[in-house]
């Protein structure tokens, strides 16, 4: 009897493995057909640039602009993972009121570039110095020489980095909800590369574009969500090969560890950290934290505002911003 059991269970784990080892075979790496160009998607006051990237024939990365150059600072807005551009809609005008706002998607987002394997051949347009490379490209390619960089969730990592990398070309930071401390596994590219890897990167690159959940659990009342802001979050997904493009991008995060935490004492820029009191994707004592150990930050918490209070409450986003502005006094 006992031998019929161990062999028994040793059959279930030889289909177990089988499974984990050929299911994922079962999913298609066709894109999806009968999409358009992100220039017949885009909207009037879309703008795109094109900006190099080694071994490829460059990227045209989507923006959108307001206000003007001249007095007061450039200030750059970075969106968190899944978002886009369209997420600062709602400030971009009341800020452009301060100086000149630029907001661009960040490659495969929203109406950016979806290079896919194939398109380069040098280092992948996907990983973290990739990211900072295209932001650096895109205030190259704008005449920006510094700026204040205004990141969302994952943007407010990348707006960390960049004054980690640059620190002259940035001039302060504005964070929202940053996404900092970060626990989550890596693992070894020889892992990530695995076929099985790449086609389960692609399924969770499709589910979650399609439907964009992180939309819903960014916003502490998702009854606020119209069908206006709902369609500019979707957007990309009426853009050819963006699921091939995110699946890569899904990929490649794999092997990328997010340590800016180590650093955050190293950044000596003026910064304020804008909390979302009810943000259920970053815990907000996280964000407070954050801000304790930024050497120059200041902190506003802002009640009844989820994850992406630009969407949720941008009137409270402006008045802090605004409040921060006046005592920082950038020329």
């Amino acid at each position: 009897m006992l031998r019929w059991l161990l062999t028994l269970l040793g059959g279930l784990l030889l289909l177990g493995l089988a499974a984990l080892a050929l299911g994922p075979f079962w999913i298609s790496t066709t894109p999806i057909q009968g999409l358009e160009t992100a220039t017949d998607v885009a909207p009037p006051q879309s703008r795109f640039v094109h900006v190099d990237f080694p071994g490829s024939d460059g990227l045209d990365l989507h923006y959108l602009e307001a206000g003007a150059a001249g007095e007061g600072p450039t200030f750059v807005l970075l969106h968190g993972f899944t978002f886009n551009a369209f997420t600062w809609n709602r400030v971009m005008d009341d800020l452009g009121r301060h100086g000149r706002v630029l907001a661009y998607d960040q490659v495969p987002y929203g109406l950016s570039a979806k290079p896919v394997p194939g398109d380069w051949s040098g280092p992948s347009p996907y990983t973290k110095a990739a990211a900072l490379d295209h932001l650096f490209a895109f205030l190259d390619a704008r005449g920006v020489e510094r700026a204040v960089l205004v990141g969302n969730s994952a943007g407010g990592t990348l707006a960390l980095e960049a004054a980690l990398r640059r620190p002259q070309r940035v001039q302060g930071l504005i964070l929202v909800n940053p996404w900092v401390y970060v626990n989550r596994p890596t693992f070894p590219e020889w892992v990530a590369g695995l076929p099985q890897m790449e086609r389960l990167s692609l399924f969770l690159a499709r589910q979650m574009g399609r439907r964009a959940p992180l939309l819903e659990l960014s916003y502490a009342d998702p009854a606020r969500i119209d069908p206006q802001r709902r369609d500019l979050t979707l957007i990309h997904t009426r853009v050819r090969h963006w699921d091939l493009a995110w699946g890569e991008l899904f990929r490649q995060s794999l092997t990328q560890p997010v340590n800016v935490s180590d650093h955050l004492d190293e950044i000596r820029q003026p910064a304020l950290v804008l909390v979302g009191e009810a943000d259920r994707v970053v815990d907000p004592q996280d964000s407070l934290r954050a801000a304790g150990a930024l050497p120059r930050a200041h902190t506003a918490v802002l009640p009844e505002c989820g994850h992406v209070p630009q969407e949720e409450c941008p009137q409270a986003v402006m008045r802090a911003m605004e409040s921060w502005l006046e005592e920082t006094a950038f020329p």
